[in-house]
């Protein structure tokens, strides 16, 4: 019995140890933001491939900062929810996107590369070039 009990408490040392490493790893690699002022640019492309440019200079650190901003500055609007996966846009500029109706959604691009982050999750940096396009 004694030796059940050793081998359980170094099991559970391990995975602990493992848990450790792992979040180490994730707060080594995971993206940085710029403190600061930046200035970005922030495109809208439309169901009708119609492009709304925004351009603004921000202290935001993360791209709902950015829209943030925006919202209070221009006729810049957006909605989403929250899951855990971050952030979720469904209507931009009050254009909805449905996925269960029609597989349409809202695309994140930085700087021409296809978004790896939700909208609050996604770090920003000077010179910075987002947008958001209307995809099925």
């Amino acid at each position: 019995m004694k030796k059940n009990k050793k081998r359980l408490i170094w099991w559970l040392i391990g995975i602990a140890a493992a848990a450790a490493v792992m979040i180490c790893i994730y707060c080594s690699c995971r993206p940085k933001t710029a403190v600061g002022s930046k200035k970005v640019e922030l495109e809208v492309v439309d169901d009708q491939n119609e492009v709304k440019t925004y351009s603004i200079q921000t202290d935001g650190e993360y791209l709902t900062d950015v829209m943030d901003e925006l919202t209070k500055t221009s006729d810049f609007t957006y909605q989403g929810s929250t899951s855990t996966y971050g952030l979720y846009l469904e209507t931009v500029n009050d254009l909805t996107a449905d996925f269960n109706k029609d597989g349409a959604y809202w695309a994140i691009y930085v700087n021409g590369e296809y978004g790896q982050y939700s909208a609050d999750q996604q770090p920003v940096q000077d010179n910075d070039d987002f947008k958001l396009i209307y995809e099925k």
